[in-house]
């Protein structure tokens, strides 16, 4: 009796909850109760913090989305700046409610998988004599991420139209390694190559496209191109300053492809390029922000959209799940 009115009572306040913190805490409380009950060989108080565990992730990704909708949620790095007084960003922080990014993404994830769908594979999971609970989350983690894949499909229309410019992070997804795999899904959801050209991308008959793409996955990015219509001219190379892994090199750098569709025009020779861009990495998979001033410089007087963007910027539209307020 007591196992049932503790799990009531975690239900309760779960669904009273109002705030990240709250939710939070009941969440690190039921992850402690899981290990705890798992060492007392208690299966029954296991499932019932499993399951109060997940309920609270999942809550916890709806209402990451709902703050970041009306008060805009900073999810790190630096503090940005507001206006000529110097202010910083004043908006809350993943960080300020304990968040790391594997957890907001597990949340997301959580939040992505309809209700129904959720309910259902909960109550299975529980049915079960054995416990299976983590392959349940790993059901339900894969579930929302098809989810989200599916909602990145179609870039919703916006009132610029068709696009002159068009420039892409595309969320690569690696197959080499689980461990490495499953690091970069908590950085952010990743996407099938066949996910990559299936998007409907807003490209003008007359577009350039500058794509980044990693060295393993070059072969890839260029069939990425095609399918999305545009022809392969050129790249130019990003140096990060900061050495990284690899197989057979380690990796130190990043290409970023330039692509056309139609004749969109080269830039004038005054303001071209080196192919060499030198930037010192900063978080996981974030590209340099001097790339967006060259692109200009090159276009000024084109509509450019950024897909699988993070932030938004002036003088750009921008699609992508990660968007920032």
């Amino acid at each position: 009796m007591t196992q049932l009115v503790r799990y009531d009572e975690a239900c309760r306040a779960l669904a009273a909850a109002r705030d990240v913190d709250e939710v939070k805490d009941i969440r690190d409380k039921a992850v402690a109760l899981k290990a705890y009950a798992r060492l007392a060989k208690n299966h029954q108080l296991e499932v019932d913090a499993g399951e109060i565990r997940l309920r609270s992730e999942r809550r916890l990704g709806a209402m990451m989305a709902e703050q970041k909708a009306v008060t805009g949620l900073n999810e790190g790095g630096r503090p940005k700046k507001l206006g000529s007084d110097g202010s910083q960003f004043s908006k809350p922080t993943l960080a300020d409610a304990g968040i790391d990014k594997g957890l907001a993404m597990r949340a997301r994830k959580l939040a992505a998988v309809p209700q129904d769908k959720f309910e259902v594979m909960l109550g299975e999971w529980r049915d079960r004599v054995s416990d299976e609970s983590e392959r349940v989350t790993s059901n339900l983690l894969r579930e929302g991420e098809r989810a989200m894949r599916d909602a990145a499909i179609v870039v919703p229309a916006t009132a610029s139209g068709l696009y002159g410019l068009v420039y892409a992070d595309p969320p690569w997804r690696y197959e080499h390694s689980k461990t490495e795999s499953r690091a970069i899904e908590n950085q952010y959801p990743t996407m099938s190559l066949d996910d990559i050209k299936a998007l409907t991308v807003p490209a003008a008959d007359d577009c350039i496209l500058f794509m980044w793409a990693t060295s393993p996955k070059l072969a890839e990015s260029l069939e990425v191109v095609t399918a999305w219509r545009f022809t392969y001219r050129t790249c130019a190379v990003w140096d990060k300053e900061v050495i990284g892994m690899g197989y057979y090199f380690r990796q130190q750098h990043e290409l970023l492809l330039v692509a056309t569709r139609g004749t969109p025009g080269a830039p004038d020779e005054s303001v071209r390029e080196s192919s060499v861009i030198r930037s010192r990495r900063a978080a996981h998979s974030e590209k340099p922000a001097l790339v967006y001033e060259l692109i200009e410089r090159m276009y000024p007087n084109t509509t450019r959209i950024e897909l699988f963007a993070r932030t938004a910027r002036a003088g750009w539209d921008s699609w992508g799940n990660q968007l920032a307020a």
